[in-house]
């Protein structure tokens, strides 16, 4: 399903790839526009390792997304309120969550998600990101790392 205003997970804000969509993710629950399969998840997943690996709590980023700003400015309030991230951590953390499900100890569950997404026989939908997109209605993007 296609929801307007929500970017790929591949989609970078200072670097770090799925930071955006998570932003983008609590201001389309904060307008009542995020679809109710979303909200179960909402802080953990993804989500909750990007809160995890800034230093951050996942309440406290929507709390502070929704007094707004610029993404940009988001980040820096996360990299204040956790931990500032090196160019090579980000580059790590980046290849980890591009990655997932590929090769790994998530392998067996990607495997899981795509058949009861009706997406068995695709395989060029390889990590989590790439089933993301593909629910989303979205064509693979070309591989970041």
């Amino acid at each position: 399903m296609n929801i307007p205003g929500l970017r790929r997970p591949t989609d970078t804000v200072g670097g770090i790839v799925h930071f955006g969509r998570m932003l983008d993710k609590i201001k389309l629950h904060a307008q009542g526009k995020l679809p109710e399969d979303y909200h179960a998840n909402l802080g953990k997943g993804f989500d909750g390792w990007m809160c995890r690996w800034l230093g951050v709590e996942y309440p406290d980023v929507v709390a502070r997304v929704k007094q707004g700003g610029r993404d940009e400015e988001l980040l820096q309030w996360c990299f204040q309120q956790g931990r500032q991230r090196t160019a090579e951590e980000i580059e790590f953390f980046n290849g980890h969550l591009a990655k997932r499900g590929w090769r790994d100890e998530a392998s067996g569950r990607l495997a899981q998600r795509k058949q009861e997404s009706g997406f068995a026989d695709r395989h060029d939908i390889q990590t989590f990101f790439d089933l993301i997109d593909a629910d989303e209605g979205r064509a693979p993007r070309e591989r970041l790392v």
